[in-house]
């Protein structure tokens, strides 16, 4: 029997994918499965997992015939695991020495749906820790609750997948798989949707896994039009949420949680190749138009002025129909 299985996509990875991959051999149990997804590397990457194939114990070798994206690759990971629990790791990440045993000993102790940990992010040789905005650890809360305030930082807004672990029931229950083609953002509507739906969940104070920023090759460096995926996710989790019993306390979140990612991307608007940027406004400008009016309103006002005032330059902005759509 498998009690974890850990999914991990690689893509155009070589250069991490060892010190990834050593770090699973430092996690493994003969009940453990590493399912390695190459989402059609074009370098290195390929043949770094052929080796590891045959010599990480519980390696399953997944390939993709065409690039898909990160949602993609998790969506076949997802499909072949064989696990009673299920976790996730980027290919460019790595993980502390014996992190997934105490994992799994933290979800079977407090038997809830999933479990949510901390992590150090690493940039270059500088670590910082960053925590679950959750503040009571190591009990039995109920995911809907923490989604919670509007105003404030809660579960919802730390949605890394490979924080945590995850009960097979989900999987089932069809709560794990992410949107296919979400080429960024695909975890938004995902953390949202498990926090919705999941029955349990609690935070364990572990600091296992060590995410890398700042490579290159990462989506969040690159100013392609692959970033404006964050309005579908986004319009999923209105969606969602919005035909969900408990939309008029929860939408005010999602709407505002919306805008600041906006005014983000917006802020930040030079990285962007100036067609990209160009139709990041119009996109964003329709996606303002789709938001529920009385809500988008209040969470202007709710927003400090700069903010606040490059959204409205934005909304002002005339949109085709079918954008708005």
């Amino acid at each position: 029997m498998v009690k974890l299985s850990v999914i991990v996509p690689f893509f155009n990875v070589q250069t991490y994918a060892p010190d990834t991959l050593r770090s699973l051999r430092a996690n493994a149990r003969e009940d453990f499965e590493f399912i390695l997804v190459d989402d059609c590397s074009t370098d290195g990457t390929p043949g770094v997992l052929e080796r590891a194939a045959g010599e990480l114990p519980g390696a399953v070798l997944v390939r993709h015939e065409k690039n898909g994206g990160l949602a993609t690759a998790r969506n076949s990971g997802l499909d072949a695991a064989r696990g009673q629990y299920i976790a996730f790791l980027d290919g460019d990440d790595w993980l502390a020495p014996g992190y997934y045993p105490q994992l799994l000993s933290a979800i079977e102790s407090l038997d809830v749906d999933f479990v949510r940990t901390d992590h150090v992010q690493c940039t270059g040789r500088t670590r910082t820790i960053h925590r679950v905005p959750t503040g009571r650890r190591g009990v039995v809360l109920r995911p809907r609750e923490a989604i919670l305030p509007a105003d404030r930082s809660t579960s919802v807004d730390y949605p890394y997948a490979w924080a945590g672990i995850y009960h097979r029931r989900l999987l089932d229950d069809g709560l794990l798989h992410f949107r296919h083609g979400l080429r960024t953002a695909e975890d938004r509507p995902w953390i949202w949707r498990l926090h919705r739906e999941a029955r349990s969940f609690a935070v364990a104070g572990l600091l296992g896994v060590f995410y890398r920023r700042g490579v290159a090759s990462s989506l969040t460096q690159i100013g392609d039009v692959r970033q404006l995926d964050f309005i579908r996710a986004f319009d999923q989790v209105i969606d969602e949420t919005s035909r969900d019993p408990d939309a008029d306390r929860l939408l005010p979140k999602a709407v505002r949680t919306y805008c600041a990612i906006i005014s983000h991307h917006l802020g930040s608007i030079e990285r962007f190749e100036p067609a990209v940027a160009r139709t990041l406004r119009s996109m964003s400008a329709a996606a303002m138009k789709r938001m529920p009016q009385d809500l988008l309103k209040d969470a202007l006002n709710s927003m400090d002025d700069d903010r606040a005032a490059r959204l409205r330059r934005v909304r002002r902005r005339p949109v085709a129909a079918e954008a708005a759509a």
